[in-house]
């Protein structure tokens, strides 16, 4: 095999997996109010109690992805990206798929959102162990000058699979009556998690090693290279470099729909229509942001994006909320935000891999990238829900947005200048 052949193969390798994953993140974010009504809804209580208890599911398998990172990153980082990556996709996808055989709260009470709970765990702790992996074996297979472009496809990824699971819930919906997609159609994106989980081991079985790690494993490396003191301060670096990314992405990308529904009364389709919008701004500028990393730094790409995301959160949502404003209005308010978040995405996978050497890299930047989702991804929903619940403030997501701009523009401008040039430590 060429290695412009094998390179290619673990570019299409590394992002399917995080396809699937994100797809079906997005098909219970999107799908949020009839998982609340099936399996969330308890007697006596409000339906924003029921979309925070299915909300809070959500947030729970998020804690367990540095967990998942942790397990499955020091196995990667010991046999290899390959096998582990293999492992985590079949687990991954066998959870994913559980999810659709699930009875309802009605069928078997209590013992239903304790199912999903823990279907949620599984998913939160496989999935841990794909980031980390994928990253290290796309950009471990990048020629020089161009991790930021190989790392921005995995970045992709997690669009057009927020995409394909807006997509696919808004067909359903369109398809099929509230009744039928309340009762059972929901099932049947979940379900597609395995064909998909098929061609993507296929494609994983049949890449190869990455150079970095078959270079590293024959070299002596001495320990300090990978000392735990250091390892530790670039997590934490990292996180605070990603909380705007995991922040607004979850708020403009995934929570919008219900956030549109719940505190603005819009509809069903035209909310789902508008995060198809808000996907598509943040798919378009991913690419073209991590060829500009390549070329300028990952630090004035990252910092403009995180700034404009500061100065701007407020404004966008004042136009969401007005009464005047159109669903074109609407459409090109959330397509902003979406390209902004998609700035960030971009050059952020790159970012990430420089900042740790080859044994510990699985490891460390899947852990930084999991705990920055844990906290200020998979609790924005339940954060921005509930702080709307007690205030009655319909401003607290472009509040969320600005507090962790503030901290991401500091932590982004300790970034190197050349990174970007310098070779991947091995």
């Amino acid at each position: 095999m060429t290695t412009t052949h094998a390179q290619t193969r673990a570019l299409v390798a590394g992002s399917i997996g995080n396809f699937i994953e994100w797809y079906e993140f997005a098909v219970y974010g999107f799908l949020a109010t009839v998982i609340a009504k099936n399996f969330f809804t308890l007697e006596g209580e409000s339906a924003i109690t029921s979309l925070i208890l299915t909300y809070a599911a959500f947030a729970v398998a998020f804690f367990f992805r540095p967990l998942g990172a942790v397990v499955f990153g020091r196995i990667g980082d010991r046999i290899g990206r390959k096998p582990t990556l293999i492992i985590v996709l079949v687990l991954m996808t066998l959870a994913t798929a559980a999810i659709g055989v699930v009875p309802v709260y009605a069928s078997i009470g209590v013992a239903a959102p304790l199912l999903i709970t823990f279907l949620r765990i599984l998913q939160g702790l496989f999935a841990g162990g794909e980031y980390g992996g994928a990253v290290s074996l796309m950009t471990e297979f990048a020629p020089r000058g161009k991790r930021g472009l190989y790392g921005a496809w995995q970045s992709l990824t997690v669009a057009l699979g927020l995409l394909a699971g807006a997509g696919v819930v808004a067909l359903l919906s369109g398809l099929l009556s509230t009744e039928a997609l309340h009762d059972w159609g929901w099932r049947i994106p979940f379900f597609i998690a395995i064909p998909m989980g098929g061609i993507a081991l296929w494609l994983r079985v049949n890449m190869e090693e990455t150079p970095s790690f078959v270079r590293q494993q024959t070299q002596a490396i001495p320990p300090q290279a990978a000392s735990f003191a250091s390892t530790l301060k670039a997590i934490i670096t990292g996180i605070g470099r990603l909380m705007v990314w995991s922040a607004a992405g979850y708020t403009y990308l995934v929570i919008m729909p219900t956030y549109l529904q719940s505190a603005l009364h819009t509809g069903f389709n035209q909310a789902l229509l508008i995060a198809v919008i808000s996907n598509a701004g943040f798919a378009l500028t991913i690419i073209p942001s991590g060829i500009l990393s390549d070329r300028i730094g990952r630090r004035t790409v990252m910092v403009t994006a995180a700034v404009l995301l500061l100065l701007l959160a407020l404004p966008l949502l004042k136009i969401l909320q007005a009464e005047s404003s159109t669903l074109l209005i609407k459409a090109c308010v959330v397509f902003i935000a979406g390209g902004l978040v998609g700035m960030l995405a971009g050059p952020g996978p790159a970012m990430l891999a420089e900042m740790f050497p080859t044994r510990v890299r699985y490891t460390g930047l899947g852990l930084a990238y999991s705990l920055s989702n844990a906290i200020f991804s998979g609790c924005a929903g339940l954060i921005i829900t509930g702080l709307i619940k007690q205030t009655g403030n319909l401003d607290i997501p472009a509040y969320y947005v600005m507090a962790t701009a503030v901290v991401s523009v500091i932590a982004l401008m300790t970034l190197r200048k050349d990174d970007h040039q310098r070779s991947l430590e091995e």
